[in-house]
């Protein structure tokens, strides 16, 4: 399976709230020129939550056309509905398709049990890899070490998504499974760290604003040179902490407005990035080496 640098793809809006198709083949393609390894669409940073179902399918549909095979392409699927994200994963199945994301269900607090019989009836269901998805800053459940190693057994698991930002849980979930068990970082704050302690790469948010940086970053780590990864990760950094002042994606999908690739309209209950942040953001970009457009 890929590694490096996985962006989790903004959903572009345009002025009437309907989904910006033109603007999103541009930011595929953009990816797609500066080296991203791999999108990751209708996840948190896409707005999956505000996404019609006929949405949601389509624009699956739609990035995979127009990736055309230049990029893996993972569709998030996921629900706190066990058969929901199965009946999602069916609708939107497509052998070109690199893999699902399914997040650990939310709101309804499961127990490990319940994570576990979760995730094997989705894998069991669909024809594709399944990449679990565990962010409990979001969810309040959080999938133990030891359930994640019983489901890394399924076949059709072959990761996960681990947002919890502690290496040490990466360090005991690598005790439990195999090598090959796939081990993303969902923290851009710490994903230099967890990819040197064994770890496969990051699914990025800043990524969508940096992205030929972050995969650089990412190349580097996983060859090694830890030194010149880290001299990209501090300039990072501060973009980083800058995309998570307000609520994720609200002030991502400003940045990535202020490259000129789409128009920065976000769904509610999300609302428009505080322009009490927008100068430093600004500083963050270009501290990041990140070209903002004409007007910014």
């Amino acid at each position: 399976m890929f590694k490096g640098s996985l962006v989790a793809l903004v959903t572009p809006f345009d002025g009437k709230d309907r989904v910006d198709y033109a603007s999103l083949k541009r930011l595929v393609d953009f990816h797609i020129e500066q080296g991203t390894n791999a999108l990751v669409i209708a996840g948190t940073t896409g707005e999956s939550p505000t996404l019609r179902r006929s949405e949601h399918i389509e624009l699956i549909g739609r990035v995979l056309e127009i990736a055309d095979g230049r990029i893996p392409v993972i569709a998030g699927t996921g629900s706190n509905s066990t058969f929901q994200s199965v009946e999602l994963s069916k609708a939107v199945a497509d052998a070109r398709l690199a893999a699902y994301m399914a997040v650990v269900p939310y709101y309804n607090k499961p127990t490990q049990e319940g994570l576990y019989r979760h995730y094997m009836t989705i894998a069991d269901a669909i024809d594709r890899p399944l990449l679990m998805y565990n962010v409990p800053g979001r969810t309040v459940a959080d999938m133990l070490p030891e359930t994640i190693a019983r489901l890394a057994k399924h076949d059709n698991i072959f990761g996960v998504k681990e947002a919890t930002g502690e290496i040490d849980r990466l360090r005991e979930i690598q005790a439990l499974v195999d090598e090959d068990f796939v081990l993303y970082s969902g923290d851009d704050f710490t994903a230099l760290p967890f990819i040197e302690q064994g770890g496969d790469g990051v699914i990025t948010v800043s990524g969508n604003v940096a992205p030929r940086q972050m995969a650089t970053m990412c190349q580097l780590a996983l060859d090694g040179k830890s030194d010149e990864a880290k001299a990209i990760d501090d300039t990072l950094q501060p973009l980083n902490k800058m995309l998570f002042v307000e609520s994720n994606p609200i002030p991502v999908k400003w940045a990535v407005a202020e490259m000129g690739l789409m128009e920065g309209h976000i769904r509610l209950p999300l609302t428009p990035f505080s322009e009490q942040y927008h100068e430093g953001m600004r500083a963050a970009m270009r501290g990041a080496g990140v070209e903002l457009g004409v007007n910014s």
